[in-house]
């Protein structure tokens, strides 16, 4: 008979906030709770078409997790982290460059993700049940309550972006939930698509300075600041809001919606002086429409027709989610950029699509 023994964990322990005076992005914060009744929908989905269409990045608040849930994920968070010795992190090593695709842990310029019990560490998979819940609430307690959001705000039926985020559909189309470690100095530990650097040699990190790939980002908010988003007015920092999470969409939300909501362009910098003794541990729910979606823009929004399309390319060579996602994620770190026509952009171009990077 299983054990009713909820398996103990080493408290992860974060980082006092910083002190410093920073230049913060006015982020909406949507609560959802409020998408319980039909008015309540309908009063968000303005909030969330105000929030996309100026910064990109929102907040959300009252997702369903408390406080004492989310502490243990971040706990759980850890153990591949930091419970894990080097030569069981080498047996669990990925190449997304290969396979286009996250799992595995990575050296420095990548990222360690956890998704399936195929690549999660001996360590880790007493755990299992708590992180199975955990993907099972972001996907359909929260994800799919921000794509019926985004259905009505561009005034489409409810379940039209829930429909493109099966669960359970083949291939790699499911999201995936990462646990992302920085610190400063390792050779091993993971990145968030961003070089570790040594702060005595550097003044910031390098940044992924691309949308993201996929379609919706949850990040469970941490209190080290060092994510920026660019603005009108330059760049910002995000404030770390308790128990909250941030949320951006990636760029196959911009295929889709004819570059309505575009994925905003986003780094991770070295933290205030105040904070950079500690690690920046952090989980993240990254969402992917499912593998045969193909991307190009939903005609039948009234939303769209008024905004007017921008498409990326013509509909009959539009690429599969699948495609994209396997073009993307192979090139990242691989490809060789040029100079673009903006100063300061470097670009690529994956199946016959300019990709731009703001380096």
């Amino acid at each position: 008979m299983p054990s009713l023994t909820i398996p103990q964990t080493p408290r992860y322990v974060h980082a006092p906030p910083t002190k410093e005076n920073l230049q913060y992005a006015d982020l909406a914060i949507i609560d959802l709770s409020k998408a319980a009744t039909t008015e309540g929908r309908a009063e968000l989905a303005v909030e969330l078409r105000r929030a996309l269409t100026t910064h990109g990045f929102f907040y959300i608040i009252n997702h369903g997790y408390t406080q004492t849930q989310t502490e243990r994920m971040f706990d759980i968070a850890d153990i591949p982290m930091s419970g894990v010795p080097e030569d069981e992190k080498r047996a669990y090593a990925g190449d997304s460059k290969e396979t286009g695709i996250f799992q595995g842990y990575k050296p420095r310029q990548y990222w360690a993700c956890v998704t399936n019990k195929s690549t999660i560490t001996v360590r880790a998979q007493p755990f299992l049940p708590d992180i199975d819940a955990f993907v099972h609430h972001n996907h359909h307690n929260i994800l799919h309550e921000i794509c019926r959001l985004m259905a009505l705000s561009l005034e489409l039926p409810e379940d039209t972006f829930v429909k493109l985020h099966d669960f359970d559909a083949p291939g790699v189309s499911y999201s995936t939930t990462s646990f992302l470690n920085c610190v400063r100095g390792s050779d091993v530990a993971a990145s968030e698509v961003y070089e570790i650097v040594n702060p005595r040699q550097y003044d910031c990190c390098l940044a992924h300075t691309v949308a993201d790939i996929g379609s919706i980002t949850l990040l469970w908010s941490q209190p080290v600041s060092a994510l920026q988003i660019q603005t009108k007015e330059g760049w910002r920092w995000v404030k770390h809001i308790d128990n909250a999470l941030l949320v951006n969409v990636g760029d196959s939300i911009e295929f889709l919606t004819g570059g309505f909501y575009k994925g905003t362009i986003h780094r991770v910098v070295q933290p205030p002086i105040d904070q950079r003794g500690y690690t920046r541990l952090s989980v993240i729910y990254f969402s992917f429409l499912n593998d045969n979606v193909k991307l190009v823009p939903l005609k039948d929004s009234p939303v769209l027709d008024r905004a007017g399309i921008e498409r990326k390319c013509e509909d009959d060579v539009a690429p599969t989610m699948k495609a994209w996602r396997v073009a993307r994620i192979s090139a990242y770190g691989a490809s060789n950029l040029h100079k673009g026509k903006e100063p300061g952009i470097e670009e690529e171009v994956l199946n016959g699509i300019v990709v731009k990077h703001y380096n």
